[in-house]
């Protein structure tokens, strides 16, 4: 199959959600640029990279006391042990986060990322562009802004931004007292665009993750995207956050925008889902073209015998299982 996707394909590809998925009232895109799927030649490189949330409780546990859990860099480490080609820095587990870190930390990681054989896959932070509030907004809007920087320093690609509620909300419906998703929608795509125009100064994308409340499904997910319109915004797509009745069909819809990824282990983020079917998404994510890292992502998500280190060798095995069946 040849490796780009044309834009017939995707569009065909997108005539294949059920109805039940994009029965969200979304209203005719003004732009479709942003839509428009990468010219990639060659065929798919792709790369295995660990977001650093999977270290979520031994990094708190550090970020209070340094004599506990783990830093960045020991992820970094860990990363070169097992093999990985690259890691995602969640900018949470920086000193002083939300303010950027200091130049000397940055560039210290970023050697110390380069002495392993590791690339910086990608940086994400905490917003919320769903909330009435235009005054948290617009710190959404500075935090990104502060933290593309910061990316471009360490040499990272992508900056991670949410489309959804975040605390002390518990949907975007209060978040936005309750205003329209037409409304809501404007307010997001806006804050979106200043921040990939901020962006393309430092030739670093913003990276839209679903996260299962105002972006659920796939064609939320693209709709956003199309109002957004900017070539510097693109998709993150988490396989474990579209709660849909098949994530595979929101997957291959968004494959083809997407600049950056979260692995789950299971398809809705929660023990009871189903186990992510690798090969499946590894054959999803060829037949897009797309070149570049896929980032593994491990949660708690409750249970009690979990363990960052066995549950990253596992699903990093499996990842490279189907990388090969899928060659």
């Amino acid at each position: 199959m040849n490796a780009s996707i044309t834009r017939r394909h995707f569009l065909t590809t997108a005539t294949l959600v059920p109805f039940g998925l994009a029965a969200a009232n979304l209203s005719q895109p003004a732009s479709v640029e942003a839509a428009e799927p990468a010219l990639r030649k060659g065929g798919p490189r792709l790369k295995p990279s660990l977001n650093a949330f999977s270290f979520l409780e031994l990094l708190n546990a550090n970020a209070k006391d340094s004599s506990q859990g783990i830093d960045l860099f020991q992820v970094c480490d860990f990363c070169a042990q097992q093999g990985f080609d690259g890691v995602d820095v969640t900018g949470y587990f920086f000193p002083g986060y939300p303010q950027a870190p200091d130049d000397s930390y940055i560039i210290k990681l970023k050697r110390h990322a380069f002495n392993l054989g590791l690339g910086i896959s990608g940086i994400g932070v905490r917003n919320d562009f769903t909330t009435a509030d235009p005054t948290v907004r617009a710190e959404g809007v500075q935090r990104i802004k502060t933290w593309i920087e910061v990316a471009a320093k360490l040499g990272a690609p992508t900056v991670r931004a949410f489309a959804d509620s975040q605390p002390p909300y518990k949907n975007w419906q209060e978040a936005s007292g309750h205003a329209t998703r037409d409304i809501v929608e404007g307010w997001v795509a806006d804050a979106l665009r200043e921040c990939a125009e901020h962006g393309k100064k430092f030739g670093v994308i913003v990276a839209v993750q679903n996260h299962g409340d105002f972006i659920s499904s796939g064609p939320e997910h693209l709709h956003l995207l199309q109002q957004v319109g900017h070539e510097w915004c693109s998709a993150l797509v988490d396989t474990g956050k579209y709660l849909t009745p098949d994530p595979y069909v929101d997957i291959a819809l968004m494959a083809p925008s997407a600049v950056n990824w979260q692995i789950k282990e299971t398809t809705q983020s929660t023990p009871e889902s189903p186990r992510i079917d690798l090969k499946k998404l590894l054959t999803i994510i060829r037949q897009s073209g797309y070149h570049g890292y896929l980032p593994i992502e491990t949660l708690r998500m409750g249970r009690t015998n979990y363990d960052s280190y066995q549950e990253i060798a596992k699903i990093l095995a499996e990842l490279r299982a189907a990388i090969d069946a899928t060659a």
